[in-house]
């Protein structure tokens, strides 16, 4: 007699391969050379003037290339632009490099074209490099949606000297990002959420999310003063690592709730437009655990973030004056059915957004 089982599949992400080291740029080149002959790469537009060169010089000699400027947004419009522009060069692989909305681009670009995807951040701001999900945007800064891609980067390469030199805030920016990781995918692990690939996350996933806040309360503080000094010493080589792989493996595999969905929300405002990234997620942290009672681990993660020049108020991302209309705005997009903010292991309504988002003011 058989006896039928039911299977309860769990899964967990990862890039193809993650190499960090002062100077790494230096290994672009041979990198992508083993992808093939040609190369297009995606040059973030803050930075394109500054590193262009650096760029060329590690390319050049390898691989046959073309630089393209990032247009801003990680929107439809430069996703379409970068695959044409890949396709009328015969690009045997897509690398971006740059801050998230560069690398999101060169990540969507490649899934449109069915080519590997390389992938160099010179800012830790966020867990984007590593993961196979584009956030896209509306060419008017508002979040359009989330695009999962069917593979993650087929390498991150990441150059923690380039990353130190960077201003310190996108490193705080990051920080705020990967701060959220344990939160969020402790709430999918309680409420049996489903992570990016539709599935729970498997054990590791939630150990990785630990040990990215472990790693994060524990160097934190001490990496921005390395970054400061354009150094890159210990703190920061361990936050780096927390901010790019271990906030990428563990939101991927863990799975994302109310400080992302907050975040969402929050871009419908143009107050916030002129804020990173992460530091609007610290601020949907912040909200996320008001929500879930936890008032000792909100002053623990609110004291923390004073530390490393995190927001803790709205008025830190530009909304001085909120009304009771204005937090509506970010409530509803934050909790609009099927919100991610509905992974928390309870039910969330507007109503508590708003009434979290007050005690911010």
């Amino acid at each position: 007699m058989l006896v039928k089982t039911t299977v309860k599949p769990r899964g967990a992400r990862f890039p193809g391969r993650y190499i960090q080291a002062d100077g790494a740029m230096a290994l672009l080149g041979q990198e992508a050379r083993t992808y093939g002959k040609t190369a297009i790469a995606l040059v973030d537009r803050g930075i394109f003037d500054l590193l262009g060169t650096e760029v060329m010089n590690a390319l050049a000699g390898r691989v046959d290339f073309d630089l393209v400027r990032h247009g801003g947004e990680c929107s439809e419009r430069e996703i379409s632009a970068l695959a044409e522009t890949a396709r009328g060069k015969g690009a045997d692989v897509v690398i971006g490099i740059g801050g998230g909305k560069a690398l999101d681009t060169a990540k969507a670009a490649s899934r449109d074209l069915g080519l590997p995807v390389i992938v160099v951040p010179t800012i830790a701001a966020s867990d984007a490099p590593c993961s196979a999900l584009a956030v896209v945007y509306n060419e008017d800064g508002t979040v359009a949606h989330d695009s999962f891609l069917p593979n993650n980067p087929n390498l991150v390469l990441v150059d923690t000297g380039l990353i130190a030199r960077a201003p310190a805030r996108f490193l705080a920016a990051g920080i705020g990002d990967a701060l959220a990781t344990w939160y969020e995918a402790d709430s999918c692990r309680r409420s049996g959420a489903f992570n990016c690939m539709k599935m729970p996350g498997v054990s590791l996933a939630f150990e990785v999310a630990r040990f990215c806040r472990e790693t994060i309360f524990e160097f934190g503080v001490a990496a921005l003063f390395e970054c400061d000094a354009k150094t890159a010493g210990q703190a920061i080589e361990r936050v780096i690592e927390a901010n790019i792989l271990l906030s990428g493996i563990g939101f991927e595999s863990g799975g994302v709730a109310a400080a992302h969905a907050i975040h969402h929300g929050l871009c419908e405002l143009d107050a916030v437009h002129h804020h990173l990234h992460g530091e609007k997620v610290a601020i949907g942290l912040l909200a996320g655990l008001k929500i879930q009672g936890l008032d000792d681990e909100f002053i623990r993660v609110r004291d923390f973030c004073r530390s490393v020049r995190l927001p803790t108020r709205l008025a830190d991302i530009g909304i001085a004056d909120p009304t009771e209309a204005t937090l509506a705005i970010v409530a509803r997009r934050a909790c609009r059915a099927g919100e991610i903010i509905h992974n928390e292991p309870m039910p969330v309504t507007e109503t508590m957004v708003i009434n979290a988002l007050k005690v911010l003011i």
